[in-house]
């Protein structure tokens, strides 16, 4: 019996596979708030009356600042990973600090518009309007949540042993992650409360 000797070559695509990877699960997450945002026509299509007195409900001007905040926090992305390309590590932590600072303002927010919610014995039961608007959003503050702790950890790793230039391709794969969570918001924004 013979051993037939087998090489593998494997192609350069050019792409990190962090980013590869980044990019396939984007697109399920895609998937995964387009079902969200179906459920969301159809019911209110079934509840126009409802859905228009319930969203006259919510607060545009407190989910306008939430929204600048989020919009920030994705230029502060940005700029972070920017920085870094550059080899200029103090303005990488400047940049990422500001953004997990505007990612826990934008949850502090979200908390505060949920509260009074709450106060006003508006729940996720309340009607269909309201549980598809804690559903989208609580899903989206989960998402906000799921960038912070990398950002955290980064932050963390670069004050600690430094952050070396070859690591960019790692802001470069949670920067395409937080400006993802950013445009979900960017939908859900006016879909919640300007389109009523």
């Amino acid at each position: 019996m013979s051993t037939l000797a087998t090489t593998h070559t494997q192609t350069n695509t050019g792409i990190y596979h962090g980013k590869l990877g980044m990019w396939v699960f984007l697109a399920s997450e895609i998937m995964f708030f387009t079902g969200f945002f179906g459920a969301f026509i159809v019911l209110r299509n079934l509840n126009i009356e409802v859905f228009t007195a319930s969203a006259h409900q919510l607060d545009k001007v407190v989910a306008t600042i939430n929204t600048a905040v989020l919009i920030t926090s994705s230029l502060t992305m940005a700029l972070s990973h920017l920085a870094l390309e550059r080899g200029n590590e103090a303005k990488f932590r400047l940049f990422l600090t500001i953004t997990i600072i505007c990612a826990f303002g934008f949850l502090g927010i979200k908390t505060y518009e949920y509260a009074s919610k709450f106060s006003h014995d508006i729940y996720p039961w309340t009607n269909n309007f309201f549980a598809t608007y804690f559903t989208m959003t609580g899903f989206h503050a989960l998402h906000v949540i799921g960038g912070l702790i990398p950002m955290i950890w980064m932050l963390g790793k670069s004050m600690v042993k430094g952050y070396p230039q070859s690591m960019h391709h790692r802001v470069e794969t949670l920067g395409l992650y937080w400006h993802f969570v950013d445009l979900v918001w960017i939908f859900l924004f006016p879909t919640l409360y300007l389109i009523f």
